[in-house]
């Protein structure tokens, strides 16, 4: 049976064999066990029961908590020929009844619908009458009232389930999830503890980062620009902070969206779209915002308030890098959005304890904002895996080498300044006392004869607030929780003032490009694009920045190349293949002949009696002493058909003189690059070696590296 399923792994999704834990919770799923899989967002959660359920005879309904999610998974799916449908509230009454008609035809394997759909008895009932051969709870931890996003409705699914004649199999799958919240998963669901499937919560291609003490909106700009046509996501605690930060990004020429609940499902549905189909770079939102959204070439996400916990914050930021491409993640800490969280949870209906828990989950948050160990360590170690993790030698605690500027004077002129102002006003007037405007305010309050007026009148009163920013965030000063904050002194700065201890800053946030240049990648994508456009569904759908990625390195120029990269199944093949085969040739300067058809049917008929063995033919040719070219012309084929046929020909053990492709020389240096970059991909290679070398010749040398190595 597993054999099986990593047939179907290759032939429909295109990848060779499953990734960490996959394998453990299938075989627990295809021996009828119940099964809970815990694993980290982008770690391949939907593979588990999709791999499974074109092995079972009957349906398996998939329960899911978004729109969005439902649609993108039956996209995908459709894409690589794989039956399914979506039953939701985005669909008429008629398109309810066509597909329910569907089912009952026995048109899918797959059917997507929202817990809500189980309260309606008449839909549970059409269930029941149906070959179910299993149930998968995704986004499981919505069961739990312990869980950051509990759902109500998800209560219902255990009294479907046992409602059937023949229990369904259950797979319930998170990304998040606390101990409480795994015992309650088990318990509702009634699944055994000791089928329970931890992979770990790392994410190895995530880098987390935590900036303190800088202007919010001058970092985002940086940021930005620096990541130019990178897809981003910036979450915001208000509806408010959305409009105004998202008006902000435009009107500085980013391509930014928003989401909030505010908005009406169309004004969401639209925005939503956009940033799907990459029309959209940035979407700003609340966390209503992302859960369920499976677009895989996110970049990077920023926070740009305190997240409400960690398991919110893990799985929000867990939204960027699903393809496992190299990916960012940054918290923009204030510690005024500690009291803003207070309050939010205070708004809420939820009873004292759970409040109290609410504030003590709040607390590990702002810890993890202020810890020195590794951030992704802190993570891990908060979600309660006892597996001994390394430092990740990636997040800005990692790998700060940042230089501190003292700047212990400029905290002494503020605190004064706070000081003689009586504790009693916000950071922009005390910003405007240090600078000595002339403001009306200032004047009719007295503060100009204060003797801190005007102590730091060469700096602006951006870089002044900004200077109060960053002692706010160290707790050297704080806000008041009113809705006109205030700036007091904290004990620390009493130290400073005391004790004369000194405050140091870090140099700014040095920003760096995620992605290095790659020029091929950048027309792949372009490619993607197109196709994305005319066929109507998200770029990421068709290929996911990874499999463009291993693309780019592979260079592929034939069909059989092609299904040797990442995520590429036959089905893609057939219907993308020729499309980037033939930017890939064109990029390479290489003529490419439509499909290996149409070259067989331009040659002579004597030399290709059997196309099986056309390959062997060129071989023949080449033997008997024609050039590469000559043997393009004479048998009508592309001279990258021709190289391919002899690399065939040689990799299957057929003698052949090297010196006609290259010198002795030329095969050392680019065994020695092989060697030194560790990698026998064939574009980092044509980029280190000289320009002269070609890819035939780098090819020839990587085979014929391989058939030594098995000697």
């Amino acid at each position: 049976m597993l054999q099986q399923a990593e047939k179907l792994l290759n032939d429909y999704f295109g990848y060779r064999s499953f990734r960490k834990g996959q394998q453990e919770i299938i075989e627990s799923v295809l021996k009828g066990q119940d099964t809970l899989a815990i694993m980290p967002t982008g770690g391949g959660k939907s593979i588990c029961y999709q791999v499974p359920a074109l092995l079972m005879d009957g349906m398996t309904i998939v329960i899911s908590p978004l729109i969005s999610l439902m649609k993108d998974q039956v996209d995908a799916l459709t894409s690589i020929g794989i039956s399914s449908t979506f039953i939701n509230s985005s669909l008429t009454t008629k398109e309810v009844n066509e597909r329910m008609a569907e089912i009952d035809e026995g048109a899918y394997k797959i059917l997507y619908i929202a817990p809500e759909r189980l309260e309606v008895e008449s839909f549970r009932t059409f269930l029941l009458t149906k070959r179910v051969s299993m149930v998968a709870v995704d986004e499981a931890h919505c069961i739990s009232q312990w869980g950051h996003d509990f759902r109500p409705s998800y209560r219902s699914i255990k009294r479907m389930i046992a409602a059937f004649a023949k229990k369904p199999i259950v797979i319930a799958l998170t990304a998040t999830a606390t101990k409480e919240v795994t015992e309650d998963i088990c318990e509702l669901l009634s699944i055994p503890p000791a089928s329970t499937y931890v992979t770990g919560f790392a994410r190895d291609n995530l880098t987390f980062n935590v900036i303190k003490g800088e202007n919010k909106r001058d970092y985002i700009i940086r940021y930005v620009k620096a990541n130019r046509d990178q897809a981003g996501i910036i979450y915001a605690a208000t509806r408010k902070e959305v409009d105004d930060l998202s008006q902000f990004l435009k009107k500085s020429g980013i391509k930014a969206g928003k989401y909030h609940a505010g908005l009406s499902e169309h004004e969401r549905a639209e925005q939503q779209d956009q940033f799907l189909f990459d029309q959209l770079d940035i979407m700003v939102a609340t966390n209503a915002f992302g859960m369920g959204i499976n677009k895989s070439n996110v970049r990077f996400v920023i926070h740009h308030n305190l997240p409400k916990n960690i398991e919110a914050y893990y799985q929000e930021a867990g939204r960027a890098g699903r393809d496992g491409e190299k990916s960012e993640c940054t918290i923009l800490f204030a510690a005024q959005d500690i009291q803003l969280q207070k309050f939010l949870i205070e708004q809420t209906t939820l009873s004292q304890d759970k409040k109290v828990q609410e504030y003590q989950k709040l607390q590990q948050m702002v810890d993890l904002c202020h810890t020195e160990k590794c951030l992704q360590t802190y993570i891990i170690d908060y979600f309660g895996e006892t597996t001994p993790h390394a430092p990740c030698e990636r997040c800005m605690n990692c790998t700060d080498t940042r230089s501190k500027i003292d700047v212990t004077r400029e905290a002494l002129m503020t605190f004064s300044c706070v000081k003689r102002m009586d504790e009693r006003f916000g950071k922009t007037l005390v910003a405007q006392v240090l600078k000595g405007s002339n403001n009306k305010r200032i004047n009719q309050l007295g503060f100009h004869k204060l003797s801190t007026y005007s102590l730091m009148k060469e700096k602006t009163e951006k870089q002044i607030v900004d200077l109060i920013d960053f002692l706010i965030a160290e707790g050297y000063l704080s806000l008041t929780n009113d809705k006109y904050p205030v700036l007091m002194l904290s004990n620390k700065a009493r130290d400073v003032i005391v004790d004369n201890q000194q405050v140091f800053k870090k140099e700014q946030v040095t920003i760096k490009s995620i992605e290095v240049d790659d020029d091929l990648f950048e027309k792949l994508k372009l490619v993607r694009r197109e196709l994305s456009v005319q066929l109507g569904v998200p770029p990421y759908i068709i290929f996911s920045d990874s499999s463009l990625r291993d693309m780019s390195n592979k260079v592929p120029t034939t069909e059989e190349e092609f299904l040797q990269v990442k995520g590429v199944a036959k089905t893609k093949l057939d219907r993308y293949g020729e499309k980037f085969i033939s930017a890939i040739c064109e990029y390479m300067k290489l003529e490419r002949a439509s499909s290996e058809k149409q070259q067989e049917q331009a040659a002579p008929v004597h030399l290709v009696s059997e196309k099986t063995f056309s390959h062997l033919t060129s071989y023949q040719l080449f033997r008997d002493g024609q050039t590469i070219k000559e043997i393009s012309e004479s048998r009508g084929i592309s001279v990258i058909t021709v190289q391919n046929h002899l690399i065939r020909a040689m990799e299957e053990g057929n003698p052949i003189d090297w010196s006609e492709i290259m010198t002795e020389e030329l095969e050392a240096l680019i065994t020695e690059k092989i060697n030194e970059l560790g990698t026998d991909m064939l574009k980092p290679l044509k980029e280190a070696l000289p320009d002269e070398v070609d890819y035939f010749q780098i090819k020839a040398a990587v085979s014929k590296k391989k058939l030594k190595s098995l000697k």
